[in-house]
């Protein structure tokens, strides 16, 4: 039986905290006198008030999250921030429309970054930060934080955290999971606050530093500029760099380099991996774009690695029109799409470790097929990698490919053109932003039909979540009885 209390305690836990954050919006409201003090407020009210009625109900004897509770928690925690985090735009009149609102919405909490909104410099200041701080929510996942809380609840939370950590795997700092959350969340509230004191020496104000800084470190992607960071300096620009590659790093490496334990980064496959194609893909692009566009070397290299790490990472944010270079850098930026960041990392898309994994054990089938009878295993970080795994990959890659042509021959039958069609569905899916045709990185989602939005908001939660945990609450076995 699924125990339907401890859920509605936990989903109860999840609305006083998104109610507590959007109350940190009205002090920036009533500085800036943008208006929507008011919107705030109530918004933050009725999430108070429906948090607490959620958590009225006492738990009874057993208090345990068992696998069912641990994904239905994630996928109506997420359905609930969405419902709840869009009241700012609807009580404020700055997105007064559902599908417009729900997409806004979604795209924050899945850190992808897309946008309805086309004149961002003209809205109130406190719906912008409160636009903000949605993908620094979304970035680790306030479900960890909940993780991070639950023994003041009394109940225990591993299946609950392994349902919402982003990547196949999720490596533990520390025996019991609480702690691991709590550890992750300290290095992620401690890399924003040092990105938001370094852009504040760089020049930004105090305001557009705490955004940026939320938003890069949960690679999300949203500015407070209509250019967004073609907006700022080129410091800022390398600065912003810097810290979107932290943020595509998978936290427990982080957690090691922090640690001084070097060698233990390096021997990460993944990391390496990661390093290398950046590296690969700067120097390539580089090169293209110096030979294709009148600027200089350094704007070439700015610019070819700003987007580059941007994409990868999911982050989103833009400096240069990538689709304006060359069809042949158009085709590669699609393509990057599909790669992702590091697992365990705030990133969205496949992840570098399922590629990874995927081409390893691509290679040694032709070796399998010349030698049938040799057992030879995929190793990865030195360790062989279970069949299981592996299996595990294949389908999640299946899948993604499946979802991906069918989402794309949806939008294609809604009226979108062909290329719009498949860079809609492949950045919302990847959770990245700016796309190609006329979701580029100039371009807005402001013009796509409502039916359209709802399906990429209902393709940027698939994403986030890994695919398996939305879509295996769709089969019957889910909901069959032990």
């Amino acid at each position: 039986m699924i125990n339907y209390r401890i859920i509605a305690k936990v989903l109860g836990v999840l609305l006083l905290i998104i109610g507590a954050l959007m109350w940190t919006g009205l002090p920036v409201s009533w500085y800036f006198q943008s208006g929507d003090m008011s919107s705030l407020f109530w918004s933050g009210v009725i999430c108070l008030g429906a948090g607490g009625l959620l958590r009225l109900p006492r738990l009874g004897a057993d208090r345990s999250v068992r696998k069912r509770e641990g994904y239905l928690i994630v996928a109506l925690g997420w359905l609930v921030m969405v419902l709840f985090g869009m009241l700012p735009y609807v009580l404020s009149g700055v997105i007064p429309g559902f599908a417009d609102a729900l997409f806004e919405t979604v795209s924050g909490m899945t850190t992808t970054g897309a946008s309805v909104l086309t004149k961002i410099e003209g809205q109130p200041e406190g719906i912008l930060y409160w636009r903000s701080l949605t993908q620094w929510i979304g970035g680790m996942g306030i479900i960890v934080l909940t993780v991070a809380i639950f023994p003041l609840l009394g109940i225990g939370g591993v299946e609950l955290f392994v349902a919402e950590a982003p990547g196949p795997t999720s490596d533990k700092l520390h025996p019991r999971i609480s702690e691991t959350a709590k550890r992750l969340w300290l290095i992620y509230v401690g890399l924003t606050g040092i990105l938001a004191l370094l852009l504040l020496l760089e020049g930004m104000t105090l305001y557009e530093a705490v955004n940026h800084a939320l938003t890069t470190m949960a690679t999300g992607g949203f500015s407070t500029r209509n250019n967004s960071m073609a907006a700022f300096s080129p410091t800022i620009q390398y600065t912003i760099c810097v810290f979107m590659f932290l943020a595509g790093v998978n936290y427990t490496v982080i957690y090691f380099g922090l640690k001084g334990k070097f060698k233990r980064v390096w021997a990460s496959d993944e990391f390496r991996a990661y390093l290398g194609l950046i590296l690969l893909l700067t120097v390539i692009v580089t090169f293209t774009v110096h030979h294709a566009v009148d600027i200089t070397w350094e704007q070439a290299f700015r610019d070819s690695i700003f987007q580059i790490i941007s994409l990868i990472t999911t982050t989103g944010f833009v400096s240069a029109d990538y689709t304006s270079w060359t069809v042949g850098l158009t085709l590669l930026f699609f393509i990057t799409l599909f790669i992702g960041a590091c697992a365990g990392s705030t990133s969205g898309g496949i992840k570098i470790v399922r590629n990874l994994v995927f081409f390893k054990n691509s290679f040694l089938e032709f070796k399998r097929i010349l030698h049938p009878r040799a057992i030879i295993p995929l190793r990865l970080n030195g360790e062989i990698v279970k069949g299981r795994i592996i299996t595990h990959i294949i389908i999640f890659l299946l899948l993604y490919l499946m979802i991906f042509i069918f989402g794309s021959l949806a939008l294609a039958w809604m009226g979108l053109d062909f290329l719009t069609a498949i860079g809609a569905v492949a950045t919302s899916l990847g959770n990245v932003g700016p796309g190609i045709g006329k979701v580029g990185p100039v371009d807005n989602f402001a013009w796509l039909p409502a039916e359209a939005k709802i399906l990429l908001s209902f393709l940027m939660l698939l994403g986030r979540l890994e695919l398996f945990t939305i879509l295996v609450l769709f089969t019957p076995y889910f909901w069959k009885a032990n």
